[in-house]
């Protein structure tokens, strides 16, 4: 294992509570992965695959923070395991093993740590307009251009409303409501808009 001695004056300028955890963790990145590069990035040290970063970790004031590349964070601490206070507070070897593996082969396969972005979900369908409201809507042209004119969200949230009626009676009541909200330019939940 190459150490930078760089990352040795980091840590022996941590506070106390800090260099325990900095050489655990440091010692711990290595054993997951040998042959790893060190060097500091942003000020802290990181571990460099195929030179890509992989992991970080750094030391503040009252805590640590270890990072995982692409692996999110928790809290309002810098890194997924939170502010580190103490050896105790860090997981397992196993588990800093098994996550830097997952980092490892994202930069394999995709060349970043970073996990890829989920797939923008497919917008839902148009829901059909019942023939009742399309009758209403015939002849009451300010509601028709409104119910027209709105993105396909908000006319969803009224055709919803309309359609999970159980009763006729509720549903033609919906209806006329619906009518008239929108002959007034009202999207279905503006009661709660300015909440």
């Amino acid at each position: 294992m190459a150490q930078d001695p760089k990352i040795d004056a980091y840590i022996a300028k941590a506070a106390p509570f800090a260099q325990p955890i900095l050489i655990h963790l440091r010692a711990a990145i290595h054993a997951a992965l040998p042959g790893l590069i060190e060097t500091i990035k942003w000020g802290m040290p990181h571990f460099q695959y195929k030179g890509k970063n992989l992991a970080g970790i750094s030391a503040f004031k009252a805590h640590c923070a270890f990072i995982i590349h692409g692996d999110g964070r928790r809290g309002e601490a810098m890194g997924q395991y939170g502010k580190i206070a103490g050896l105790a507070d860090l997981p397992g070897d196993n588990v800093i093993k098994a996550k830097l593996a997952d980092a490892a082969a994202r930069i394999d396969t995709a060349g970043t740590a970073i996990k890829p972005k989920a797939a923008p979900r497919a917008p839902k369908p148009e829901l059909p307009v019942p023939p009742e409201l399309v009758s209403v809507l015939a002849v009451n042209p300010a509601a028709k251009a409104t119910f027209e004119a709105f993105a396909p969200s908000h006319r969803r949230e009224y055709l919803e409303w309309i359609i999970e009626a159980k009763r006729p009676e509720t549903r033609d009541k919906r209806i006329v409501q619906a009518v008239e909200w929108l002959a007034e330019g009202k999207k279905r939940n503006w009661k709660y808009e300015n909440c």
